[in-house]
């Protein structure tokens, strides 16, 4: 009986260590060309961007793309009942004929979005979808064919226009892009009806049409880095395709080097050397991570524009932000907007509200690296130069500051001076053992000079 249960564990122990190592990533590629690691130290000290999901889809006020995905998952099981999927195919796409957002003015986005102290942004010129949002020459399925009522409009190539705005902003723009193209022939054939969310042919059995889709795609990526000034990165989602063969990612990163030799390539979830910087989503990982990554989160529920979205509030958003650069990332936060081209007021509401927050400790964010011990019960830390900055996370309804915080892990060099950002005048402190406690003055504790997180700063003995 021993022997039998010894062997069972042995057994399931054998199972455990290989699902780990399926669990595994392979080990992360710094891009070897000198110009884009110069995009990627710049990119990393940024640390809050901006991610817009917009198209046609934002007239139903449903999920991007995702509706027209032959699977059942709930994500896309939008369609209504009793209507066939074809139908609703061409209902879908029949929303180029009605897209018209006249109030499109994305130098108001732009400024909203540079008071919230964000340094870059990513643009969905195409979604799964197929729609263009910029002037392609290679499909009439596009916001500036003639069958859009948008097209009459003199700013009818949003693309242009947003990355026009946001760079005179100083901002690195970035052109998100879906290998998968729904409404592509060469993707989904006509032939056949969709299984899932990749082709539905053989690429072995059909290489005509495996190869025109793959330069359909190179002929994109041309117009796109050649057409629309200088992009930081290529930002490509749903890039597995095909159980059979991958997409031809080293002709893709040749004609994208060839003309704009810093441009990153984000090919994210594949692992590979074009994924330049690693991509969670929805999630903030729990740990510190020894490569470049971003946290892609929508600031309500949805990535596309939704009426009465949830938005997540100011301390939940402001957290977020702080967590993620203390374990060394970015964070890409969405705001998908409305079929009339603007945001919804809660949007902007959030966006100034950060923007205030970080006027007062943006010093502690931008250009900073993690430091050990990462956190300690309610405080993370940043670090950058000399100086640490170790931010206090008040519980949620917490507005007033403690009449003392206690950090163990480290301490101040004996005569060095300890400042809460906002606040000029040095604080009283004393070391306590292998750490030190911080007096907060009464007149700060009662009114403190921000809300959701309190940075302290000092040089690390």
């Amino acid at each position: 009986m021993k022997c039998k249960i010894a062997s069972l564990l042995l057994f399931f122990l054998l199972i455990a260590e290989g699902l780990s190592a399926q669990d595994k990533h392979p080990e992360y590629q710094y891009p070897k060309e000198q110009e884009k690691m110069k995009t990627l130290e710049e990119w990393q000290d940024m640390k809050f961007g901006l991610f817009l999901h917009w198209g046609t889809y934002s007239q139903w006020g449903i999920v991007e793309s995702w509706s027209l995905c032959p699977e059942d998952e709930g994500f896309t099981s939008v369609r209504p009942e009793g209507m066939s999927y074809f139908d609703y195919v061409k209902e879908y796409e029949n929303l180029q004929t009605t897209f018209n957002p006249v109030n499109f003015n994305p130098e108001k986005w732009a400024k909203a979005a540079e008071y919230a102290g964000m340094k870059y942004m990513v643009f969905t010129t195409k979604h799964h979808d197929g729609f263009n949002m910029y002037d392609t020459k290679e499909s009439d399925y596009k916001i500036t064919s003639t069958k859009t009522p948008f097209s009459s409009n003199p700013r009818a190539d949003v693309t242009k226009e947003i990355f026009d705005a946001f760079r005179a902003k100083d901002f690195m723009a970035g052109a998100y892009y879906s290998i998968s193209d729904w409404h592509h022939n060469d993707f989904w054939w006509d032939y056949f009806p969709p299984f899932n969310r990749q082709i539905n042919y053989s690429p072995e059995k059909y290489p005509a049409k495996w190869q025109n889709y793959n330069d359909f795609i190179y002929n994109q990526l041309d117009e796109l880095t050649s057409d629309y000034g200088k992009l930081g990165m290529l930002w490509f989602d749903l890039n597995n395709v095909s159980n059979e063969k991958k997409v031809d990612w080293a002709r893709f990163e040749k004609v994208i080097s060839d003309n704009q030799p810093q441009a990153l390539l984000v090919a994210r979830h594949m692992y590979t050397e074009y994924e330049h910087y690693r991509t969670p989503e929805q999630q903030v990982p729990d740990k510190a991570l020894d490569y470049p990554w971003e946290t892609c989160m929508t600031m309500g529920e949805k990535w596309s524009y939704r009426p009465n979205e949830n938005y997540k509030s100011v301390y939940e958003l402001v957290q977020l932000l702080v967590k993620i650069v203390s374990r060394g990332g970015n964070f890409l936060l969405n705001v998908g907007p409305s079929p009339n081209g603007d945001f919804d007021d809660t949007a902007y509401e959030r966006l100034e509200s950060i923007g205030d927050w970080m006027k007062i400790n943006g010093e502690a964010i931008y250009g900073t690296k993690p430091i050990v011990p990462y956190h300690e019960t309610k405080l993370v830390f940043t670090q950058k130069d000399d100086f640490v900055y170790a931010f206090y996370l008040p519980d949620e309804g917490e507005t007033k500051m403690p009449a003392r915080i206690s950090i163990s892990s480290m301490q101040p060099k004996e005569g060095d001076e300890v400042y809460l950002l906002g606040y000029n005048k040095p604080l009283k402190w004393e070391k306590n053992g292998t750490g030190f406690f911080v007096e907060i003055p009464v007149e700060l504790q009662r009114k403190p000079k921000c809300e959701n997180a309190w940075v302290l700063k000092f040089q690390n003995e």
